[in-house]
């Protein structure tokens, strides 16, 4: 059985005490931390940024699952790195310097991940294959928690495995209880949930109801 990461999202957390909503993740099991940067051009709506990331970096020690909603990630991809992030994903629609920006995020010896907006075919990302670690399918439009799972979306997370059978295919957007099991069957191996976990009355009993479903 292969193992499954569940890489909570902060967008839900109240900010004003993120240092301890990031160690209460930590404490209850959680992955990583999935921490969603948006810029209010890619995506409308503006979140956090590279001092964000500095802070939590200094206050856990699971990694950082940086997401780039950003216009031309690449000029961000160092400051991020130094930062602290230890996995930067970018979106393949944000940029048109794909390789140079996930041989950036390598160089600074991070891991590379590559997005998809749900009207994006995973066969998009077929000419960069072998540059990227992890694939990330939004199951929901980028910008936004607590949206509804797209349904199609497990299709495409089934294709994205067939293509890529050797990296994580992460999944972001409308992940609970409810629909973690067919996205786990899908091909899954990282879940990210917002609500699910943050608003949970039991964070650790959330994370490894996540992982457990099958």
């Amino acid at each position: 059985m292969r193992k499954i990461f569940v890489s909570p999202s902060i967008l839900s957390a109240d900010f004003a005490r993120l240092e301890q909503e990031c160690k209460s993740l930590e404490k209850s099991g959680a992955d990583w931390i999935h921490c969603d940067v948006m810029d209010g051009n890619f995506v409308p709506n503006i979140s956090i940024g590279i001092p964000v990331i500095n802070s939590i970096r200094k206050c856990v020690v699971i990694p950082l699952d940086v997401h780039l909603m950003v216009d031309e990630p690449i000029r961000y991809v160092k400051q991020f790195a130094e930062a602290g992030a230890n996995i930067i994903t970018f979106h393949i629609e944000a940029t048109t310097q794909a390789e140079k920006t996930a041989n950036a995020i390598r160089a600074c010896g991070k891991k590379v991940g590559i997005s998809v907006k749900p009207d994006t075919p995973v066969e998009d990302l077929l000419p960069y294959k072998g540059l990227f670690d992890m694939v990330l399918i939004m199951s929901v439009e980028p910008g936004f928690g607590g949206q509804k799972f797209i349904s199609s979306s497990v299709d495409k997370i089934k294709r994205a495995r067939e293509l890529f059978p050797d990296v994580l295919i992460e999944v972001d957007g409308g992940i609970n209880q409810n629909t973690v099991s067919e996205v786990i069957s899908a091909g899954a191996d990282v879940i990210v949930a917002g609500n699910a976990v943050m608003l949970a009355k039991n964070r650790k009993e959330a994370i490894e109801s996540l992982r457990n479903l099958r």
